[in-house]
């Protein structure tokens, strides 16, 4: 199979390919290797390839079998290989086993070949580690593909594979979807376990999914690894039925508020807000009744108290790990193994008492509980997924040595005010490619959320959208399936 071939499939197309037998799972797996050694050395976005590990991944009649996979460097174990988190302190660390999430992966017969970049500890909206250097945007290289899956958003876009892991805290997911014109949904809380390596990481602000180039496949993967493992602290509802049918099914009217500017203030810019305008258009062509809210939706907290309650729940958690990984590795706290931003958020986690960190965590369930309500009056809440274009490279952090944990925690709030609020929420939440920006050819992406538990109507909704406006089409500079051929 030629790369040019392989990158105008999605993961289930790829699989029923190899399913009828058209090709042979050997010369897919190729196939991405080769796309991934044409294009990283422009957006250096995959960390390290492994050999394959065909004899550890069962045969499987999974939707997704054969499929060629990547895994972030941060929060899956596989057997064997290093998981470092993009971070000097934990770099070379080599896991023993397998992780549940692993577990699951192998289950649905996907081949994982490698993983993806991300920030140090996936702490920053753009992914720019000093562990692995910066991942470039496959449509601007000069610009960041977002954070923290920065590297999963660029690998996909960039056709390396058509589907990648992806975790999400604040926006990890939905953030690099927009920023590299792809689809990314960050499940319910406790839809996917985390456990029980992890537990609940961030008090329960972190999920798994991924980031893909149709819907379907982020739909049909999440049926693969959603579930609980046994001893977690609490679980999701089970769906009606299969994400992957929900993709071709009818949403129906929906009740759509519309949030145009960020509950912190930063305003958002103009490409940005045309395309807001032309999604709002899109649904209404659509049959949805579609509302313009402002401060009656709000987060039942002031921004400035949920910013410090974010910045007092995140650190504390951080500390903690770091103070696990220094003593794993035996290795110091210090400018030699943290970046300035990771090091000045563990000095202010030191600092939150116990009784901060309850009082954070009461701030988080009233957040969750006052956006619960609003979920009474509209069935889907649509915002930008940021408010700006994807920033250039070296930008983000500018000034961020001034910066101590709590200052930093604003920036990628500000960075990201929208999409923060579903991961303390709990609830559901999605970046859907909405058209580029027409000066930059930049991509642009829109937010979709529902009320707890309800992936289904997101993904039915998606799959509408991704009918009316396709993205499939839509192939930044760096291309794997235009470079292979000069390589």
């Amino acid at each position: 199979m030629k790369v040019a071939e392989y990158v105008n499939f999605d993961a289930v197309g790829l699989a029923e390919l190899m399913a009828r037998g058209e090709v042979a799972p050997d010369e897919v797996e190729a196939a991405a290797r080769r796309a991934a050694y044409v294009v990283d050395a422009q957006i250096n976005a995959v960390v390290e390839t492994w050999p394959a590990d065909n004899a550890l991944t069962p045969r499987s009649t999974s939707p997704l079998a054969g499929v060629p996979f990547l895994i972030k460097d941060i929060a899956v174990f596989m057997a064997g290989r290093r998981m470092e988190l993009g971070s000097r302190l934990a770099a070379g660390h080599t896991a023993d086993v397998d992780s549940a999430l692993m577990h699951r992966f192998r289950r649905a017969g996907l081949v994982t070949f490698g993983r993806t970049s991300t920030p140090e500890m996936a702490y920053s909206n753009t992914t720019e580690p000093v562990l692995y250097g910066a991942t470039r945007n496959p449509w601007d290289t000069q610009r960041s593909a977002g954070g923290s899956s920065g590297g999963a958003g660029a690998a996909v876009a960039a056709g390396v594979v058509p589907i990648a892991h992806a975790t999400d805290a604040a926006g990890s997911i939905r953030v690099p979807a927009a920023h590299n014109g792809l689809f990314g949904l960050k499940p319910t809380r406790a839809r996917v376990s985390a456990g029980p390596h992890f537990d609940e990481v961030f008090n329960g602000l972190a999920v798994h999914g991924s980031v893909s180039r149709s819907v379907r496949d982020s739909a049909v993967l999440l049926d693969q690894i959603r579930g609980p493992e046994p001893g977690d602290p609490y679980v999701a509802p089970e769906p009606p039925r299969p994400y992957a049918q929900e993709v071709t099914r009818d949403p129906g009217a929906l009740r759509i508020g519309v949030l145009a500017q960020a509950w912190g203030g930063h305003r958002t810019t103009p490409p940005v807000a045309d395309a807001l305008a032309r999604t709002v258009r899109l649904l209404e062509s659509l049959g949805h009744r579609v509302t313009e809210v402002g401060a009656e939706v709000d987060l039942g907290v002031d921004w400035d108290e949920f910013v410090l309650a974010s910045a007092r729940q995140w650190t504390a958690n951080l500390t903690a790990s770091i103070d696990e990984l220094a003593t794993a590795f035996s290795r110091p706290i210090d400018s030699t193994t943290l970046e300035p931003p990771v090091l000045a958020s563990y000095a202010y986690g030191r600092g939150v008492t116990g009784p901060e960190l309850v009082a954070a965590l009461a701030v988080r369930n009233r957040v969750a509980r006052t956006l619960a309500g609003h979920f009474t009056a509209y069935d889907v809440l649509l915002t930008p997924t940021t408010p700006d274009l994807p920033v250039p490279l070296g930008t983000h952090a500018e000034g961020a040595e001034s910066l101590d944990g709590l200052g930093w925690l604003r920036r990628l709030l500000d960075h990201s005010p929208f999409t923060a609020p579903f991961n303390v929420s709990g609830t559901p939440a999605m970046s859907v490619p909405a058209p580029p920006d027409p000066t930059t050819g930049l991509p642009i992406g829109m937010q979709f959320a529902s009320g707890y538990g309800l992936e289904g109507r997101l993904f039915r909704l998606a799959g509408q959208l991704e009918q009316a406006s396709p993205w499939a089409d839509r192939r930044p500079p760096v291309w794997a399936g235009s470079l292979a051929g000069a390589h």
